[in-house]
């Protein structure tokens, strides 16, 4: 049913329809790489004095996450899934449950390096499971967190079926002749744009800084069906001295010019 509104325009009356638009509770299956990258060390270090783990900051940053999801919707529901040389369940079962979902992912644990990364069977799973979550008027949200600076992700799925929204955080060494992030980086922008079903997120860096994990998890809390396109995001906004702007005093102002600049 659309709602009808009265708008004043001018000293006149305008009409127009707003169609309600219904914002589903999210189903959110965050898959983490557990490599053997994920445990690189970063510039970052944690309260025992010593440099955290990718994997390490990874944790902190999805927790927070799921404790802010929860506050802004306690309906919103979480499971686990890691990648290796393929993607397995950690957690199958959705919960809502804040304490049961930071138990499974405190039980995360790095591998040996995998050689391949296979996401087909990530999508296979997210799209079951986002059949069931429209089932129950909700939306299925795939966040990947990868880490590997030289395997690129494969993965065999038709560009046609979208049936989930898929965002990206990609942390990876600085370019050397022994890696190829920027290559990794495309497949993972080329995936984001052939699956996702509301407009994906993909971000990256490869500065090593908590900050640079934080972030991005942060902008995550974003519902896709109320995001704007990622080229016309201004969030987060630069925390760096502005230097104030100083207009002139017009001609009957009674303060001292030379007071506005201090």
């Amino acid at each position: 049913m659309e709602a009808d509104r009265d708008v004043v325009i001018g000293g006149g009356a305008s009409r127009y329809a707003l169609k309600p638009t219904r914002i589903n509770s999210e189903d959110i299956l965050i898959c983490v790489d557990v490599d053997a990258e994920s445990m690189v060390e970063m510039k970052t270090t944690g309260t025992n004095g010593r440099p955290l783990t990718r994997m390490e900051c990874v944790k902190q940053a999805v927790i927070l996450f799921i404790h802010n999801k929860l506050s802004i919707n306690q309906d919103h529901r979480f499971a686990f899934a890691t990648l290796s040389k393929s993607a397995a369940w950690l957690k199958k079962d959705f919960t809502s449950d804040a304490a049961s979902a930071v138990a499974s992912l405190r039980g995360l644990s790095a591998t040996k390096s995998s050689g391949r990364a296979d996401l087909t069977q990530l999508f296979r799973v997210a799209a079951q499971e986002a059949k069931n979550s429209r089932a129950q008027n909700r939306i299925l949200r795939v966040i990947l967190i990868y880490c590997r600076s030289s395997v690129r992700p494969s993965h065999e799925w038709p560009t046609n079926q979208k049936l989930f929204t898929l965002d990206v955080m990609y942390l990876h060494d600085k370019p050397s002749p022994d890696n190829c992030p920027q290559d990794v980086y495309d497949s993972l922008v080329d995936a984001v744009e052939h699956i996702s079903e509301y407009e994906g997120y993909i971000f990256e860096s490869g500065q090593g800084l908590a900050r640079s994990v934080f972030k991005p998890m942060s902008i995550l809390l974003s519902h896709p069906q109320q995001r704007c396109a990622q080229e016309d995001l201004d969030i987060p906004k630069s925390l760096a001295k502005k230097v104030p702007v100083v207009e002139a005093a017009s001609a009957d102002d009674n303060h001292n010019p030379q007071a506005m600049s201090q």
